[in-house]
């Protein structure tokens, strides 16, 4: 489904990606870990096509798409929740919504938003209020509403948990688990918070410097590689 092979990436003469490869499986859930400043958004980002790779090659659903475009990834069917959420705050939630859409010529916008909203309900009583106004919880929500408007295969989410309370970042979990579960979506989250990722992914990839160290399945992520890669 998703398979970037020997990625390297750069900050101008800094090399933040080192020959870094993952491989998601269609329909998974994968936590991408790591501690802060080891690469984690920097490949999300250079996924999406926002940063272009130094080398190496990404293929998504069976397609290379390594020099594809950022708006032609998303028309494949890869959607991006940036960190931050990038809601944009002075449209409101039914127009932040409707962006989503925008060059997604076969999306039936109402129905999709319908769908949408039945796993969202808490956004429903806020839709003509501008974006900008909403809590940091409410407006994870949007962020994510708003990239399943384009009916994507697979979600990249970076960081959806920062600047959350706990309850929300629980619900907020179980809320994209159904999601998965009931549609067969596939995901990657860039995380820190270890508790969400366990509640959430079923799979786990850790980056250091730029390269994965280790990986496994959620039930595999020993206290002792904790300890080693992600306790700060």
């Amino acid at each position: 489904m998703f398979k970037a092979t020997g990625v390297n990436v750069s900050y101008g003469k800094s090399k933040v990606i080192n020959d870094l490869s993952i491989h998601i499986e269609k329909g998974s859930r994968t936590a991408i870990l790591g501690r802060n400043g080891v690469g984690k958004t920097t490949f999300l980002k250079s996924a999406m096509g926002i940063l272009p790779f130094a080398t190496g090659t990404l293929e998504f659903d069976g397609k290379d798409i390594t020099k594809m475009k950022t708006y032609k990834r998303s028309q494949e069917g890869l959607g991006y929740v940036p960190q931050g959420r990038e809601i944009i705050p002075l449209l409101t939630v039914d127009e932040n919504l409707e962006l989503g859409a925008m060059g997604h010529k076969h999306v039936q916008i109402a129905d999709r938003k319908e769908w949408i909203l039945n796993y969202f309900p808490a956004l429903k009583v806020h839709m003509n209020r501008n974006g900008g106004v909403l809590s940091g919880g409410l407006q994870q929500q949007l962020a994510i509403a708003r990239c399943l408007m384009g009916n994507p295969k697979m979600i990249l989410l970076d960081e959806p948990t920062e600047g959350i309370q706990p309850n929300v970042v629980m619900e907020i979990a179980d809320i994209l688990k159904n999601i998965a579960v009931e549609t067969g979506i596939t995901i990657g989250v860039v995380e820190q918070n270890l508790k969400f990722a366990r509640r959430l992914a079923e799979n786990f990839v850790i980056i250091q410097k730029g390269s994965v160290v280790a990986q496994g399945t959620m039930d595999e992520l020993s206290e002792e590689t904790v300890k080693k890669y992600l306790s700060v």
